[in-house]
């Protein structure tokens, strides 16, 4: 998985279909990757942070995040590039999949 910085085309191509395999859509915010999960409860949520925590771990590419009840709110850049890489599209692809699974959630 590439850690080179996407130009705007790629970042927008890139956008458009992860958007098109998704419920509640990914936007740019900030020169970041960013979305607001939604979902049942508190403990749903922690338990999509711990599930997404390993994965970014695997990944070795870790989320700015924030949990507040029942919302994680996630923005992904890939800082050592200075922007958005494809493992920021990757890792926000994986994330989404968590949400499949995870009872009560959406975004």
């Amino acid at each position: 998985m590439s850690r080179s910085k996407l130009d705007s085309e790629a970042i927008a191509k890139a956008l458009d279909a992860l958007n098109a395999q998704t419920t509640g859509h990914w936007t740019i915010a900030d020169g970041s990757l960013h979305k607001v999960f939604a979902f049942a409860d508190f403990v749903t949520a922690f338990g999509f942070m711990s599930s997404a925590a390993l994965i970014a771990e695997s990944m070795n590419h870790h989320p700015e995040w924030c949990n507040v009840y029942s919302k994680v709110t996630v923005d992904l850049s890939t800082h050592d590039a200075g922007g958005l890489t494809e493992l920021d599209f990757e890792l926000a692809r994986r994330m989404d999949a968590l949400t499949d699974r995870a009872p009560g959630s959406g975004a």
